[in-house]
C-alpha cells in the first residue's frame, strides 16, 4: 500500500542514500499515527470518572503526541539531512514512546488508553527500526 509518506518519498527528486524510503515512510506515518492516538486518548481521559487517577497518563501521552509530530516533522524534511540529529530525534521518540505506552498499559480498563498503548509501541518499533537502518 502506497501511504502519502510513501508517496512524497517517491516523488522527492533527490537521491535518499542515507535511508531506506519504506522504512522512512513507515516511521513518519507511525509517528503521526501515535500523535493521533495520543491526543484523542488524553482528551478522552479528561472525561472519565477517575480522571485524577489518569493524570499522570495524560500527561505522558501528550508529552508523547509532541515528540512523535516534531519527529515526524524531522523526518519529513531530507534536504540537507543530519545523521547526528536525526538518530537523536528517533531515540528520544522511541523512549517517549516506550514510557508512554508503559504508563497507558497500566490503566487496563480504558479501551482508547489501550489503543494509545499499541499506537505507543507500533512507533517506538518504527523508530528503532529506522535507526538500525540509517546509513
Amino acid at each position: 500500500m502506497v501511504t502519502p509518506a510513501l508517496e512524497m518519498l517517491e516523488r522527492y527528486p533527490a537521491r535518499l542514500s542515507h535511508v531506506d524510503r519504506r522504512a522512512l515512510a513507515n516511521c513518519i506515518e507511525e509517528c503521526f499515527a501515535c500523535v493521533e492516538a495520543c491526543t484523542a486518548s488524553a482528551d478522552a481521559s479528561l472525561c472519565e470518572e477517575e480522571v485524577t487517577e489518569l493524570r499522570k497518563c495524560i500527561r505522558v501521552t501528550l508529552d508523547c503526541a509532541d515528540v512523535c509530530d516534531a519527529t515526524g516533522r524531522v523526518l519529513s524534511r531530507n534536504t540537507g539531512y543530519d545523521a547526528h540529529v536525526t538518530r537523536a530525534v528517533l531515540e528520544s521518540c522511541a523512549t517517549v514512546c516506550a514510557a508512554a505506552a508503559d504508563e497507558c498499559e497500566r490503566h487496563t480498563g480504558h479501551d482508547h488508553v489501550q489503543l494509545c498503548a499499541a499506537a505507543c509501541r507500533r512507533c517506538a518499533t518504527a523508530c528503532r527500526e529506522l535507526l538500525a537502518e540509517l546509513a
